[in-house]
């Protein structure tokens, strides 16, 4: 099977961050042909209809990344019930100027871990409806609202606990057949 560019949208800045433990514990997860790259989203300039008729090379840049890709992973923290203002930013970046939608077509999963109960639940509802007015497939089953402990998932990504990691690679290899379908 040839390699599949994945590229991934991390919502968190925060270095120890759980959800890019959880983006890590993905990558460990699934297999070898899905080859995950970080699109980079912390150096963005807050998105302006001014930016349409030259953009910031940093924007130009994060459309390019996803261009290259075919398929997409977003990891999303939660914060206030949404979609971190960072994540929603490079989706507003990605998406623009009109009729240079860089995400449209792109076979897409949107996870997210908390210290909640109800994980990241809500701001991956908020999420899932902007990528479905960008016509971006996303997967719907089985949804990643990871409830993180401390020790479940190690920094480098290694998986601790026996049932989330059966958990997470039923999610990998549901996403790695749904990329399959649009990229075979």
């Amino acid at each position: 099977m040839s390699d599949i560019k994945v590229a991934v949208l991390l919502g968190s800045l925060r270095r120890d961050s759980h959800n890019k433990r959880l983006m890590l514990a993905v990558e460990k997860l699934a297999p070898a042909h899905l080859k995950f790259e970080q699109v980079r989203i912390d150096d963005l300039p807050l998105y302006t209809q001014n930016f349409d008729a030259d953009y910031p090379p940093a924007a130009r840049r994060l459309k390019q990344q996803v261009e290259s890709a075919q398929a997409l992973l977003f990891v999303t923290p939660e914060y206030n019930r949404s979609v971190p203002g960072v994540l929603k930013n490079a989706v507003d970046i990605g998406s623009r100027p009109w009729g240079t939608n860089s995400f449209a077509g792109k076979p897409a999963a949107v996870i997210g871990a908390s210290i909640g109960a109800v994980g990241t639940a809500v701001a991956q509802d908020h999420l899932r409806g902007s990528l479905h007015f960008l016509d971006v497939p996303v997967l719907g089953q089985p949804e990643v609202y990871l409830h993180f402990r401390d020790g479940s998932i190690a920094a480098d990504g290694t998986v601790a606990d026996d049932s989330t990691r059966a958990f997470l690679q039923r999610f990998v290899d549901a996403y790695a057949a749904w990329v399959a379908r649009f990229t075979a």
